[in-house]
């Protein structure tokens, strides 16, 4: 049976988690999920909520204009939406193929709950890929002179195929503000590197000449200004001066691979939250 989602932020004020549990409870719904967070600083209320629908009074169609007299009350931004549905998403790709290998394989394991209907690629490198795995693959190759033309395309493109969320795998191109704002929040990257620290291009040239001693990833929301959007995940790992630049790149295409799964998993769960330019993500 099919469960609800509620993603919630608010003004924080007495009452709400009774009025929204005791919405599930009054409709005959058994909640499976339920987490919540306060931003005291900003005296911001988060919560994601998860209720099966099997004996649920109202049905799919009503549960949205009977939870907004709710909503309403307590000045609510809130989302519904359920398990059920299924995502279709859109992997962006160059010539680096470890983050796409480890999406692909691990959507063939039933790893994601979405649809993988299409590859971007800027290069043919992914063409073979795509067709190993049974997935469209278009290739827009981009230039200085022709960006503005085939974003207009590859937009239009993601717009015929219904395309919910964007994964860039490595993709080697900085989209345009124009592109980004067609997608707020639905457009994840994979930066090489423990951000803010190292940005731009060659971040694993940078650590191995300031000689670190831990190399991370990060996986973001893509926004206007490049590699400053929300952050959704982190990890590291400790090096030290035996590591050549080879090993560093070895080790952290490893890390690339596990933050960006992650930060796709939690998406399509519907368990990430995005205020004032960071995330809550829910267990």
């Amino acid at each position: 049976m099919s469960s609800a989602i509620l993603l919630i932020s608010c003004p924080d004020q007495k009452g709400i988690t009774a009025s929204i549990t005791a919405f599930v409870y009054d409709n005959n719904g058994n909640i499976e999920h339920a987490d919540q967070h306060i931003d005291y600083e900003s005296n911001t209320f988060f919560m994601r909520i998860q209720w099966s629908l099997e004996g649920f009074k109202l049905k799919k169609n009503d549960i949205y204009e009977n939870f907004l007299p709710l909503a309403k009350k307590f000045s609510m931004n809130w989302s519904l939406c359920f398990d059920d549905d299924i995502p279709k998403v859109a992997i962006f790709a160059s010539n680096s193929s470890h983050c796409l290998y480890d999406l692909l394989l691990k959507y063939k394991q039933n790893y994601f709950n979405c649809e993988i209907s299409l590859i971007i690629g800027n290069t043919p490198a992914a063409s073979d890929i795509a067709k190993n795995f049974g997935i469209q693959f278009v290739e827009f190759p981009k230039t200085p002179v022709n960006k503005h033309e085939v974003e207009k395309k590859e937009i239009a493109l993601l717009n015929k195929e219904g395309i919910e969320l964007i994964v860039l795998a490595r993709y080697m191109q900085v989209l345009s503000e124009e592109f980004v704002v067609q997608f707020p929040n639905r457009i994840i990257n994979i930066h090489h590197s423990f951000l803010p620290a190292f940005v731009g291009s060659n971040p694993y040239k940078q650590a191995c000449k300031r000689g670190v001693k831990i190399i991370g990833a990060t996986s973001h929301y893509v926004n206007e200004e490049l590699d400053a959007g929300p952050i959704i995940e982190q990890d590291t790992i400790r090096v030290n001066h035996r590591d050549s630049l080879g090993d560093l790149k070895k080790e952290g295409h490893e890390l690339e691979r596990v933050v960006l799964s992650r930060a796709v998993s939690w998406h399509l769960q519907r368990k990430i939250l995005v205020y004032n330019n960071k995330t809550v993500v829910f267990d």
